[in-house]
């Protein structure tokens, strides 16, 4: 029998069986641990910039599968055959163990299966550690019992995030290391619901581990119990949630607790961007390719700036809207035009404007502009127009070395970068768009699509590795520069 299919079969069985069995023979000396992937995503990516691409397969995507291990026992996934992004997949894995042993190792590994292309399986790279080896790219966890909380290859306050796996987190960008990204989550048996293990309610807090403290604040300081006891606070202890900023990501501790349904975390940089769009003219419900949005999630993830995109997927705390269908958006560079109408009209007049104000970026995609094809028209908020990037798509150069994906990506990433106040950009003035231009030469060794000679085909900030007239985008962004000018 196919060892997957057996796995597969084995799996089904136990995951039927533990709840059940579970309820029966659950003890007092024992307890369940649970792992849970939520989200794989491929980091694969073409960088033209150095006429680089990583891939994990020549010509199809990804086959993947998981392992594993959780108290030495291995538990082992079926194969998601031919796909690079995987949501909200919700695959457990589940072990009873023993409530004397307070520390419990787990090991995850994401293998790419063979297939046409690939005669063996191959694991895929989620660490930081540096080497080839399958103990460099497979995380190592010791979780413990009492806590609820969990250390090694993956802890609170690492550059990846808490609960986030990312391969290229040793740097390995521009190497063929089969990088991925992974979300997952650890809990274990929880009589009241509140996810906050019996131990810390009875020892620590001296709450009752059978009443759920779901929502609770018992410290008035507007955080929920349950958020401070994942992220290291003390719930019966006052702290500045709305002043402190632990990651320097410009949003406060409770700004953080507002967007916590969308795995924002206080301790890692996270960019919140709303994205607006016009109707197509035949009625399409916007013209922004899905693509497109894959290629920045990996662009900004793989940095450890971690991309959330509200763009109608948020559920009911989603604001994202559908503006009506117009075949030319007046822009005045000093008076009020449509573009402010269309800001005031759909960001500034939501239910919780004042809050998002302070939390997201705009990007609005309208069809297409009276001047640009892409312009930024506050510290916040800036423009793509859909039409200019179909018809920049259709140019012969980009079709050779691009695509619409990348066009639309790109010119959204550059638009985005204005947001982070980088100063100064060189190649961005109009001596700098074409090869037979002076300044296109003079600023190639800045390798970013802030740069007008690489916009359109480049998805990527520069990292200021070269000699001269360079710049590390990635560390001078300007994360509190969007809250400017309310």
């Amino acid at each position: 029998m196919n060892k997957h299919i057996a796995f597969a079969l084995f799996g089904c069985l136990l995951f039927t069986l533990l709840p059940f069995t579970g309820i029966a023979s659950q003890q007092t000396d024992t307890n369940t641990i649970t792992v849970t992937i939520e989200t794989i995503r491929s980091l694969e990516k073409k960088d033209l910039q150095f006429h680089f691409e990583k891939i994990i397969d020549e010509t199809t995507d990804p086959d993947f599968y998981l392992k594993i291990w959780i108290d030495d026992q291995l538990f082992e996934s079926d194969v998601w055959w031919n796909t690079k992004y995987l949501y909200d997949i919700n695959l457990q894995a589940s072990k009873q163990v023993s409530t004397e042993d307070i520390e419990i190792p787990i090991k995850i590994q994401l293998w790419d299966a063979a297939d046409e292309d690939i005669t063996e399986d191959r694991i895929c790279d989620l660490s930081v550690k540096f080497g080839k080896s399958e103990s460099a790219h497979e995380i190592n966890l010791i979780y413990n019992q009492h806590t609820g909380h969990w250390t090694g290859d993956d802890t609170r306050g690492d550059p990846s995030g808490y609960g986030r796996l990312n391969g290229c987190d040793d740097r390995s960008f521009y190497e063929q290391e089969l990088d991925c990204e992974l979300w997952f989550d650890i809990t274990q048996n929880d009589p009241d619901g509140d996810g906050i293990p019996s131990w810390m309610e009875t020892v620590r807090y001296g709450t009752d581990p059978t009443v759920d403290d779901t929502g609770t604040d018992y410290d008035n300081d507007d955080v929920s119990t349950e958020w401070e006891w994942k992220w290291g606070y003390d719930p019966m202890e006052y702290d500045d949630h709305k002043n402190l900023d632990p990651d320097g990501d410009s949003l406060t501790n409770w700004e953080e607790y507002y967007m916590r349904n969308w795995n924002s975390d206080p301790f890692c940089v996270d960019l919140f961007v709303e994205m607006d769009q016009m109707k197509g003219p035949n009625g399409e419900p916007g013209m922004f390719p899905e693509g497109a949005k894959e290629i920045l999630y990996t662009a900004y993830n793989r940095q450890n700036v971690v991309y959330h995109l509200d763009d109608g997927k948020m559920g009911s705390e989603s604001r994202a809207d559908l503006i009506p269908f117009d075949e030319l958006t007046e822009i005045s560079w000093n008076e009020q035009d449509e573009l402010d109408d269309i800001y005031e009209t759909y960001f500034l007049n939501q239910e919780d404007a004042d809050i998002r104000r302070g939390i997201f970026h705009y990007g609005v995609v309208i069809y297409q502009s009276s001047r640009v094809n892409g312009n930024a028209f506050g510290p916040n908020r800036y423009q793509v127009s859909a039409l200019g990037m179909e018809n920049k798509a259709d140019e012969l150069f980009l079709q050779r070395v691009a695509n619409k994906d990348i066009v639309y990506a790109s010119a959204y990433m550059h638009e985005m970068g204005h947001s982070l106040n980088f100063r100064p950009i060189p190649g961005h003035n109009k001596l700098s768009y074409y090869p037979w231009q002076p300044g296109f030469w003079l600023s190639r060794m800045y390798r970013s699509c802030m740069n007008y000679g690489y916009m359109f085909y480049v998805v990527d900030y520069s990292d200021g590795s070269r000699p001269f007239r360079d710049f590390d985008d990635w560390e001078r962004m300007d994360l509190s520069y969007f809250e400017e000018e309310w």
